[in-house]
């Protein structure tokens, strides 16, 4: 038995919530044993899930294990990540993604689910082992080629076919690649005046575009990941519109961070630390993902937390890798851009970062509410502290994070898993 007193679900009154066996069974006020969990009035919401982490293992993990991701993420308050498929060897066949499954399992910091490459190696060619890894130990729903865009028109459309059998989903990195050769940061005046090769947003719209049309014409399940730009939110407006099975992600990074740190960052311009695909765009690009996360037109916040070594990120622009960590910062970065600015609540946070990436990603354990007879997957969050990001105290085994030295809202104080607790006082158990 495990009693956790003086908590508020979702911003509520307070309550305690009992749990047996890994399953709630009572949540009413007034609850108390001997060793109760006190905690102390905190926001108490459903287990996040992430739709798109990126673990680094098997081949890469001088820059993040298993393990260390998964402290990571249960550090951030997740109960369940979908682990990418851009590993070396690339995650494209059943061998592999139980592999990564398994470590998952032994490491338990939470629920590792593998996401299975659509294309052999991801190279774009050929259509990976999509059925295998679907019947396999890890039961892939989610197939990706996260990093490079499926750009194959016909390839997309026999992977939509082909997931309809077991009922996945294609998760698109949406980038022509023709549109972005070269291409160092967002396309526009931030870009012109430091000589970067721009992004332009068409390059992420036009395959939108393409693949909700797809996506329509098989009747299958199209997942957009990190939408970025203002345009995309209109073209996942109107397919939405039309009834059209899609859904959409957007990062935290994209939620509060804009270009001009490219140009005007704390330690001056080109500070690789901002450089991310797709790129940080512009003000108005934020505040249309932020007006489209609050009204449903795009579904989750994914992290896209993806760790680099140091030598990947301080060197030169040109030549530093892309990406940020995230886990640990995605709920506070989420309470900064959403919360506090009015736009959500707590249950549209729980539904945005918990419930729904669930249901996509058909985790049927996961995302629940915090109700009797539903699993004991549950994060503990106090709204009111203030934290100055510190990225030596990561869990992470990387460090690449934007926030350094910025003071963000909340604290994850605890996570559990299945009643078991994984975080306490903020500290991996």
């Amino acid at each position: 038995m495990m009693i956790i007193k003086n908590v508020r679900i979702l911003g509520g009154e307070p309550v305690s919530i009992r749990a047996d066996d890994g399953v709630i069974t009572e949540v009413a006020p007034g609850l108390d044993a001997p060793g109760a969990i006190d905690g102390g009035g905190a926001i108490a919401l459903p287990g996040l899930v992430d739709l798109h982490t990126h673990l680094r293992e098997p081949g890469r993990e001088d820059a993040e294990t298993v393990q260390t991701g998964t402290q990571s993420a249960a550090r951030g308050g997740y109960t369940a990540v979908h682990a990418m498929a851009n590993t070396s060897p690339v995650a494209d066949t059943a061998g592999v993604v139980e592999q990564v499954w398994r470590l998952g399992r032994e490491h338990g910091h939470c629920d590792v689910h593998p996401v299975g490459a659509v294309t052999v190696g991801l190279e774009g060619r050929q259509l990976a082992e999509l059925g295998a890894m679907a019947d396999s130990a890890a039961r892939v729903r989610v197939f990706s080629d996260d990093g490079k865009c499926v750009d194959d028109a016909v390839l997309m459309r026999r992977a939509l076919e082909y997931v309809k059998a077991f009922d996945g989903v294609v998760a698109q990195h949406a980038q022509e690649p023709r549109l972005t050769g070269g291409a160092q940061m967002n396309e526009g005046v931030v870009s012109g005046r430091l000589g970067l090769t721009g992004w332009p947003a068409v390059a992420e719209e036009a395959i939108i575009a393409r693949d909700c049309l797809l996506a329509a014409h098989v009747g299958s399940r199209l997942h957009v990941c990190h939408v970025s730009t203002a345009g995309s939110v209109e073209i996942i407006r109107w397919a939405k519109s039309k009834g059209w099975n899609v859904t959409a992600e957007v990062t935290p990074h994209h939620l509060l961070l804009t270009d001009d740190l490219v140009e005007e960052s704390p330690v001056g311009a080109y500070n690789p630390i901002y450089k991310v695909n797709p790129p940080l765009r512009t003000r108005a690009d934020v505040e249309a993902l932020r007006a489209a996360l609050a009204d449903g037109t795009i579904d989750i916040v994914a992290t896209d937390h993806a760790p680099h070594p140091v030598e990947d990120k301080e060197t030169e622009w040109p030549a530093a890798a892309m990406g940020m960590v995230g886990l640990e910062t995605a709920l506070s970065v989420v309470q900064e851009a959403m919360i506090e600015t009015g736009l959500l609540d707590w249950a549209g946070v729980a539904q945005r970062m918990s419930a729904l990436p669930a249901r996509i990603g058909r985790l049927p354990g996961q995302g629940r509410p915090l109700e009797a007879g539903e699993p004991a997957n549950i994060m503990l969050y106090d709204p009111l502290a203030r934290i100055e990001v510190e990225p030596s105290a990561f869990a992470s085994k990387s460090r690449n994070t934007p926030y350094e030295g910025m003071t963000l809202p909340g604290r994850v104080v605890a996570t559990f898993l299945r009643g078991r607790p994984t975080v306490l006082e903020g500290k991996l158990v």
